[in-house]
């Protein structure tokens, strides 16, 4: 083995194991199995026009010259985004952990107790201190959060109001202009009108329905809401509220003056602003909306022995679930970024949190005072940690700027002369003499710092917190570095990672993070940048950005680049709202039919009901192929209306369809376009893509097919590529670009943070290594159907009777004859170390396998032969050798306590539950509880830390 390739250390097959893998399969060689696989219509000509690969030394010194060309500077710029201090132990021990960056959405409960643990403290703390009973685990960032609230406002009027068609969302003018803008991107579309103007002045009329404003504002200001609120309810309009969180630290928290929402990010509980994100978003609301809060809730249930255990709550909201139904397209969360703001939460606790938001804002107003000295008028009455600062006449601005950047301080510049200054929690009494230097000097003065900061409330008292928060012993146990270690080993031991055993996801592409692609997010470079720094200090970010676009265009076969999604399901909405934005420019603005496949992956529908459009459902053949006469047929019949399909290619089902050709000239003659989903691109890169085969516009997922963890539900990074002719409508972004055309982000470039492991992954891959990668992925898919087509059975097999990269096992004649059902053998594979594959979708009592190339054939055979092993205890209970009802899988998972417990009650041996295979006594992996009560879970909602009893 070459160990100089990076690709012999990403796929985990090594070149003897090939050849029994082929036997197995039936061919003669690899080429041979990719031929069976792909129809030769779509295959592409030429290998991809990228840069030879590099090796991980080269790329390493190659990504330290890129982050070398971002400068640091000093950030007041504000507007969403601080600096922070990300503790030492949460970003070597979460961050950088593989443990927590590599485990799947907590979806089977019993392997994610520790990251559900880590989630409930985030919801706690996000419901403490907004002061509302019932929040998610996160959301993608602020501006999108706005978004949701009016959607779900929008989708819970009341009767009179729908009847009325009350359609009117009030948007306060000092709102943060990204989330503005995000906010007219989501809900034009959707038929909703969007006013903006003073919430002092503002006259509520019957057709408003919901409003939103800032606390405090965009510009800094504390406002008091207490009387506008009174007047929305007063006219059955509810009130959101973009709050700061550190600031309700301090300041009376928007749930005890009667808010229905209170949204905003987490970013500055030490989370690093990384160019704009990832950072958590959180969602706080009343009760009365549990049914329609978007993104997942945790919430404490009970095990089947009555012991506390956590759960994600309400699944049935979910959007893969309610398709046309769902009431928001929201599919990943930012899970990681949510888990470290917990934590840092945690490490704090209460007191800590005070002395933190108390020095912020004692920094801030001392430095008001020492500015007033030197002659200037800080026009915010009330504030927390922002100035907005009056120049007097014979203070030039750019002299001022000037002075500062060559202090390597960022300010913010208002466009009518104003500058704006936010203090954060790194800001040092040192740092607040350079900004009184500063204006000293553009003043024609000279300044020199002299006293200490007094620890002074400069706010009026009755904007003052009074209640307590996070008096739990989560908040007060922690805060020395070895206890925070320890619990943070504690809840990783608890869950089911990468770093455990392989996660054979369908539809999920859960490979390898490299540590190679994952070191350089740990540069201050790249952590520490503002998203509206001056692009002289980002020439790094810049050309980073601009080569991943271009390698991305030549993957898919596309023109242009989009990186400003930051999920999956933003990037399918983004895709949608870009064809809407074209049809429009051509006239064809009318257009409002979506066909969908059954097939299609599950956000899909969603995200085309929420991008304004009527979907209409195309069936599919018994093979699980599009049928294509009925695709044909429904394309004809709305061919007047007909804006766009949506079709994931592999399909869902596993496989290449062979007409997907046609069905792109079918959309195209009817004036629709084509949008293809990504989320298989795992099994297209180098060796199709989208452009080639027909389709105006894709998503790709770079948490799946390139490289980016799933982060325990999140971050993800949807962005889109697309054809020539649909380049001018890409989203554009108020701040950095002047433009609001689309923008579906706070952010303009998402979340640039994790961008470089995308980088890393191509460049150190190459060509030939990509393709490498998409036929080993085939390869390993194929290899597995082999094993288990005598057994379970494959649903769904293409033309030749090959599978792409992922496989449907069939587990419906399973339950007919034993009883057994996919859910029993999702449980007991827990008891050998091993995450479920996807459960019950696409198809409904299936698991879809994807095994990824980075896998070796050991894990596979191992994989294998765990299945077999609970295929063989299920032909026990359906020979009646097992009890129907008392019986491995129907109890499974065995947890430690269970199985050590000096009662033993099963009909079956300590041993067939614990260690039914003999290599599990070398590596056991012990759940700590049993099944969990999901039922129980979902009728009584616990979505915080509590006193009560379970």
């Amino acid at each position: 083995m070459d160990t100089n390739k990076f690709v012999n250390r990403h796929v985990g097959i090594a070149e003897e194991d090939i050849p029994a893998m082929l036997e197995a399969i039936g061919v003669k060689s690899v080429d041979e199995l990719i031929d069976q696989t792909i129809p030769a219509n779509i295959r592409l000509k030429e290998p991809l026009n990228l840069p030879e690969p590099m090796t991980e030394r080269e790329f390493a010194e190659h990504i330290a010259e890129l982050a070398s060309k971002n400068e640091v500077f000093t950030s007041y710029i504000g507007m969403g985004w601080y600096d922070t201090i990300c503790p030492a132990p949460i970003q070597r021990n979460v961050f950088e952990n593989p443990v927590w960056y590599t485990s799947y959405t907590p979806y089977q409960a019993e392997v994610s107790q520790g990251r559900l643990e880590a989630l409930l403290n985030f919801q706690t703390v996000i419901s403490e201190l907004t002061a509302l009973p019932l929040t998610n685990c996160s959301l993608l960032d602020e501006a999108t959060a706005a978004a949701e609230a009016a959607t779900m406002f929008y989708g819970s009027r009341s009767r009179a109001q729908a009847k009325a068609g009350a359609n009117t969302l009030f948007v306060d003018e000092n709102v943060f202009e990204s989330t503005l803008a995000v906010i007219k991107t989501r809900m034009i579309p959707q038929g909703i009108n969007v006013v903006i103007g003073n919430y002092k002045t503002f006259t509520f009329t019957p057709d408003v329905f919901g409003a939103i404003v800032q606390f405090p504002n965009a510009d800094g200001s504390i406002e008091d809401y207490k009387e506008f609120i009174a007047k929305a309810n007063a006219n059955e309009t509810r009130v959101a509220v973009a709050a700061d969180l550190m600031s309700l630290v301090l300041l009376t928290p928007p749930g005890e003056w009667g808010a229905d929402v209170v949204f905003g990010s987490s970013q500055r509980f030490g989370v690093p602003m990384f160019y704009g994100g990832p950072s958590a978003a959180f969602f706080a609301t009343k009760d009365e909306y549990k049914r329609a809060i978007p993104g997942r809730i945790i919430g404490i249930s009970k095990d089947a022995y009555g012991h506390p255990a956590y759960r994600l709550a309400l699944q049935t909201r979910e959007q893969h679930i309610k398709r046309e139904k769902a009431t928001s397209n929201i599919c990943t969360a930012q899970a990681l970024l949510a888990t470290m703001a917990g934590f840092y939460a945690v490490y704090h606790g209460a007191e800590g949190l005070r002395n933190i938001a108390g020095r912020i804002h004692a920094s801030a107003g001392f430095l008001a005072a020492e500015l007033k000295k030197l002659g200037y008028r800080q026009l915010n009455k009330d504030y927390f940690d922002t100035l907005k600062i009056e120049l007097p006449a014979h203070v030039s601005v750019n002299a001022l700027r000037e002075i500062a950047l060559e202090c390597k301080v960022n300010l913010r510049y208002f466009e009518a002369g104003q500058v704006g200054i936010s203090i954060d929690e790194t800001t040092q009494p040192t740092d607040i003499g350079v900004l009184l230097y500063i204006f000293a000097g553009a003043a024609g003065k000279d300044y020199m710092l002299e006293e200490a900061i007094p620890e002074k409330t400069y706010f009026d008292q009755k904007f003052a917190r009074t209640s307590d928060f996070l008096q739990e012993d989560v908040f007060k146990k922690y805060h020395t570095e070895t206890e925070l270690m320890r619990y943070i080993t504690r809840l990783g031991r608890k869950d089911v990672s990468l770093a455990q055993s392989m996660i054979s996801l369908g539809s999920c592409t859960m490979k390898l993070n490299a540590a190679s692609e994952m070191l350089p997010l740990s540069r201050a470079e790249f952590m520490n940048i503002h998203p509206y720094a001056p692009e002289e200090q980002v020439e790094g970010y810049t050309e980073l950005i601009e080569n991943l676009c271009c390698y991305l265009a030549e993957i898919t076969g596309f023109k242009g680049v989009t990186l400003q999604p930051n999920s999956g399901a933003a990037g399918e909405y983004t895709g949608l709202r870009v064809i809407r934005a074209y049809l429009e420019s051509i006239g064809q603005g009318h257009r409002n039919i979506v066909l969908l496949p059954a097939s299609a992956h599950g956000t899909n529908p969603a995200s085309a009901i929420q991008c304004g459009y009527t979907t209409v459902t195309v069936k599919c053949d018994d093979n699980g192929n599009i049928d294509l006469e009925d695709f044909r047929a429904k394309a004809e019949a709305n061919k007047d209306n007909l804006a766009a399909s949506m079709i994931t290619y592999p399909s869902t089902h596993g496989i290449f369809e062979v007409d997907i050709k046609e069905m792109c000239d079918i959309v195209h003659a009817c004036g629709g376009q084509l949008y293809m989903d990504g989320a298989n691109m795992n099994a297209q890169v180098g060796l199709t893509n989208p452009g080639t085969i027909g389709a105006d516009v894709c998503h790709l997922n770079l948490h799946k097919t390139f490289a980016s963890p799933h982060g325990g539900g999140g971050p993800g990074v949807g962005p889109i590529c697309v054809a020539e002719h649909l380049v001018p409508f890409l989203p554009s972004h108020p701040v950095t670009w002047g433009s609001d055309l689309n923008t579906v982000s706070a952010a303009p470039y998402g979340s640039a943070g994790i961008l470089p492991i995308t980088y890393a992954y191509i460049r150190m891959l190459g060509s030939e290594g990509l393709e490498t990668v998409t036929k080993t992925a085939i390869l390993n898919a194929n290899y597995l159907a082999s094993k288990f087509k005598d057994t379970y059975g494959i649903v769904y097999t293409g033309a030749t009777g090959r599978v792409g990269h992922e496989l449907i096992l069939e587990c419906r004649k399973v339950k007919e004859t034993s009883g057994i059902d996919e859910g029993d053998i999702a449980k007991r594979l827990m008891d050998f170390g091993y995450h479920a594959p996807t459960l019950s979708f696409p198809v409904h009592g299936t698991l879809m396998v994807e095994p990824t190339e980075s896998e070796s054939k050991a894990e596979l055979d191992r994989f294998a032969e765990v299945m077999d092993c609970i295929w063989k205890e299920i032909k026990e209970v359906e020979e009646g050798k097992a009890s129907k009802e008392d019986n491995v899988l129907k109890n499974a998972p065995h947890p430690e306590y269970e199985v050590t417990a000096d009662e033993w009650k099963h009909e079956y041996p300590r041993s067939k539950a614990a260690f039914p295979l003999e290599w599990l006594h070398d590596s056991k992996f012990w759940i700590n509880v049993a099944r969990v009560d999901n039922a129980y879970g979902d009728r009584n909602l616990i979505p915080t830390l509590c006193a009560c009893e379970i």
